[in-house]
């Protein structure tokens, strides 16, 4: 199993020095997510620091960005990066679309999938040098001088992962992209339930093998070098089960455990603005669902019977003073989890 960290810095003069060093822990990637700042610039200064791990947007929202400026930025990523980046985008919810993005919402599935195509013939057209010619309902891309494209990489097209919670931006992850995002609020059943099923028929229709797709996250990991460290780590993902437990986006998964009354109490206290009681609701037995819950001594075996057999790539982190050597041995523990992707496929045909 792959494990990628997060950047957890928003200063660009930190970046170098914080990819460097989760580089040589030894995780596979490195992650930048789009909540106050701009998922995209830190890792241009990650690809300069490092040689191997590959480098994330995880995830930046689409909609509010033509295709056309995230083929250019995610190019020249791929570029500097010698083809490690990987493009994870994602809708966001109605609300931040309009309201804090000014943008439309309308068919977000449709419409993300007319992303993907579009990035796919913008890219196309700069490295094969064939005419751009993409025509959808949402967007149309037919003009690319040669001013305007850059030469030819001579890499692997840039992966796509979308993020996905419901079943069909689930279809839509197996049907266009080359992995998907899990949620952290997500279950072990509903993984295998839900999200499994749904990702792996949408694979068959299209043809393309599972062990070329790759699944990332899909649920949460508290943990820590004692006891009291794990317990600090619990009520920290009780707070964030309550969070987004509260919004009716995710309501189907609490609804396939029978918890709807729950997701409908939490909500009911959000629009009450009584966000410090939500976590209080949550009971340990919803946080165990959702969790792997262990010390360091003790997290492989605990991350393989939470994601085992179903993910192929978690999100890990850890305190500034945890020893090198330490977070080499739990990555070590964690590697050991045998997972069905292999790789992404290399060819533009």
């Amino acid at each position: 199993m792959r494990a990628e960290a997060f950047s957890i810095s928003t200063r660009w003069v930190d970046v170098p020095q914080a990819a460097r060093t989760i580089e040589a822990a030894g995780f596979d990637a490195f992650a930048s997510p789009e909540i106050a700042n701009d998922p995209f610039t830190p890792l241009a200064f990650a690809a300069l620091a490092t040689e191997r791990i590959q480098l994330r947007t995880a995830i930046a929202v689409a909609f509010p960005r033509s295709p056309m400026v995230v083929a250019n930025i995610s190019w020249d990523l791929q570029v500097n990066s010698r083809g490690r980046f990987v493009l994870g985008l994602g809708t966001q919810v109605k609300g931040h679309n309009e309201r804090r993005f000014s943008v439309a919402w309308e068919k977000p599935a449709t419409r993300l999938r007319e992303y993907v195509e579009s990035l796919r013939a913008i890219w196309r057209s700069w490295e094969k040098g064939v005419p751009l010619a993409y025509e959808g309902q949402y967007y149309r891309f037919t003009l690319m001088t040669p001013e305007f494209s850059p030469p030819p990489s001579g890499l692997p097209p840039v992966p796509v992962f979308i993020a996905a919670v419901r079943p069909a931006m689930l279809r839509l992850a197996g049907r266009a992209c080359d992995g998907v995002r899990l949620h952290g609020f997500c279950t072990r059943r509903y993984l295998a339930e839900v999200a499994l099923p749904n990702l792996e028929q949408a694979l068959r229709d299209r043809g393309r093998p599972r062990e070329s797709f790759e699944i990332c996250g899909g649920g949460f990991i508290a943990t820590g070098k004692d006891d009291a460290a794990v317990a600090k780590a619990v009520e920290a993902i009780r707070y964030r089960i309550a969070f987004y437990g509260s919004t009716r986006t995710y309501l189907p998964v609490f609804e396939l455990h029978g918890w709807q009354d729950l997701g409908a109490e939490l909500h009911r206290l959000s629009r009450e603005g009584r966000w410090a009681e939500m976590a209080t609701r949550v009971p340990d037995e919803v946080v165990n669902e959702f969790t792997a819950i262990a010390r360091y001594d003790r997290l492989g075996p605990a991350i393989e019977q939470r994601f085992g057999g179903l993910s192929d790539s978690i999100e890990m982190g850890f305190p500034p003073s945890t020893p090198a050597g330490e977070i080499r041995e739990i990555l070590a523990d964690v590697h050991r989890v045998p997972t069905r992707f292999r790789a992404q496929p290399d060819s533009w045909d």
